[in-house]
């Protein structure tokens, strides 16, 4: 089996990929006590207006199995990334999709567009207590733990900050 398609979202993928993004965060359990965000993730035309909305297909059947957001300094998603550089917000995978290679698909989309626009590094921020298999995805991608950016949006969610420098 060849890995997923990945390409930008259109507006007729907006539900699909609200649905998917809204599921996969709570199988991970990061919604638990969180009011509202829920909301932000199924905001897909919003998240496009300010950044990119990546999705990753199945190539034989064109189902959705993953999104990611792409974003520049001065978006208003965007968290830690500084001048030069560029972040992935909301990476997810349908939980009946996972395995497939989807997330390593989408993380290595939002590299090669970084690259391409001659950024110098990739951040993205994840919650300290995330399942193994997301960190090792980072780790497996050249991301490494950058302390100083670690923050705490609300009390008892701590984001971690992983950083990769990139070459244009």
């Amino acid at each position: 089996m060849t890995g997923p398609l990945v390409r930008p979202a259109v507006p007729a993928d907006y539900p699909a990929v609200a649905r998917l993004t809204v599921a996969a965060y709570e199988a991970d359990g990061q919604l638990k006590g969180e009011n509202g965000y829920a909301d932000v993730l199924a905001d897909v035309a919003g998240r496009a207006a300010h950044g990119e909305v990546l999705v990753a297909a199945d190539p034989a059947t064109g189902q959705l199995l993953g999104s990611v957001t792409f974003v520049l300094p001065g978006s208003p998603y965007a968290e830690l990334c500084g001048p030069g550089e560029a972040e992935f917000r909301m990476l997810a995978v349908d939980p009946a999709a996972q395995g497939r290679g989807t997330g390593a698909a989408l993380v290595e989309a939002c590299v090669a567009r970084a690259t391409e626009l001659g950024c110098t590094a990739l951040v993205i921020c994840v919650r300290d207590g995330l399942a193994e298999s997301a960190h090792h995805l980072y780790r497996r991608h050249g991301f490494t733990r950058t302390p100083r950016l670690d923050w705490t949006p609300l009390p008892d969610v701590h984001l971690l900050a992983l950083r990769r420098p990139l070459t244009p």
